[in-house]
C-alpha cells in the first residue's frame, strides 16, 4: 500500500516531523510518500492561509493520486478536504477529521489543545464542518509567541502538557488531541504525563487512511461527493486542469 502524505505548508521541517510520526505507526507493508507544498505559506494558521493551502493540496493530489492508494492532507484543519473528495477516486483523509473521529472512539468527549491562539477560530470552523460540536469539550491554546516553528514542540512541551492536564481536570475531557502539524509525534512522547488518551493527528490519519484503502470503497457516482461534471479551466496546474476537464483518463472526454 502506498500512502501520500501531502503537507500543504511549505515547511520541509514540518514534513520531516509528519513523516517521523507517521512511520512510527504505519503498517509494515505501507510505503509513505511525502510531498511538501511548493508554494504558499510556511504554516497554515488562518482562514486566508487555509484557502491558499487548499488550492495547493488539490495540486499535489492531482500530481500524485494515480500512484498511491490513499492520501492524507497533512495540516490540522484539513484545507481542501471536501474538494479533494469530490475530485479524486482514492480515499482522502484529513488530519483534524481523523483525530476527532479517533478521539470519539476513545471517549465521550474530546478537547483540542494547540500551541497558538491564532489557530482557534479556524479549528472551530473545522469542528463544525465535521459535525462534532456536541462531542467537543473545547479548543484550548497556549498564549504568547513561540521562537521557531521547527522547534515549537520542544519549546512548548511542558506548557502543552500543563494545559492538557488543566483541560482534563476542569472540562472533563475524556481524550485530548494535540493539534497542529508541528506537534506531530508529541502525543507519544508525553502520553504518560496526561491521565487520558492523547491523539496525534497524523498518526490517526495514517491508520484511518490504511483502513479505507484496505476496504477499497467505490467512488461515489451520485450524492454530494460525486465527481463534478467536466469544466474548462484556465490558469491552474496542468494535472489539476486535466482532472477538472475529465482529460486525465483515455476513456474520458471533455
Amino acid at each position: 500500500m502506498r500512502l501520500l502524505i501531502a503537507n500543504p505548508n511549505t515547511s520541509a521541517t514540518v514534513t520531516d516531523r509528519l513523516m517521523a510520526a507517521a512511520a512510527a505507526v504505519k503498517a509494515p507493508g505501507t510505503e509513505l510518500v511525502p510531498m511538501t507544498a511548493p508554494r504558499g505559506v510556511p504554516y497554515i494558521a488562518t482562514r486566508a492561509d487555509a484557502v491558499v493551502g487548499a488550492g495547493v493540496a488539490l495540486d499535489m493530489l492531482a500530481e500524485a493520486h494515480e500512484g498511491v492508494d490513499a492520501a492524507v492532507i497533512a495540516a490540522f484543519g484539513d484545507p481542501g478536504l471536501g474538494g479533494a473528495r469530490e475530485l479524486f477516486d482514492i480515499p482522502v483523509v484529513g488530519m483534524a477529521e481523523a483525530a476527532m473521529l479517533t478521539a470519539c472512539m476513545l471517549g465521550r468527549s474530546f478537547a483540542i489543545v494547540t500551541f497558538s491562539g491564532g489557530l482557534v477560530p479556524w479549528y472551530h470552523e473545522c469542528l463544525d464542518w465535521n459535525g462534532l460540536r456536541g462531542r467537543c469539550a473545547g479548543i484550548f491554546a497556549l498564549q504568547g509567541a513561540f521562537t521557531s516553528l521547527a522547534d515549537v514542540q520542544e519549546e512548548k512541551e511542558a506548557a502543552l502538557v500543563d494545559l492538557a492536564n488543566r483541560v482534563v481536570a476542569e472540562h472533563e475531557a475524556d481524550v485530548v488531541i494535540l493539534a497542529g502539524a508541528p506537534l506531530s509525534g508529541l502525543a507519544q512522547t508525553v502520553r504518560d504525563r496526561v491521565p487520558v488518551p492523547l491523539v496525534d493527528g497524523i498518526q490517526a490519519a495514517v491508520k484511518q487512511a490504511e483502513a479505507l484503502a484496505a476496504l477499497k470503497p467505490a467512488k461515489a457516482t451520485t450524492g454530494t461527493f460525486r465527481r463534478p461534471a467536466a469544466k474548462t479551466c484556465t490558469g491552474i496546474s496542468e494535472p489539476l486542469r486535466r482532472r477538472f476537464e475529465h482529460r486525465d483518463r483515455p476513456d474520458e472526454s471533455r
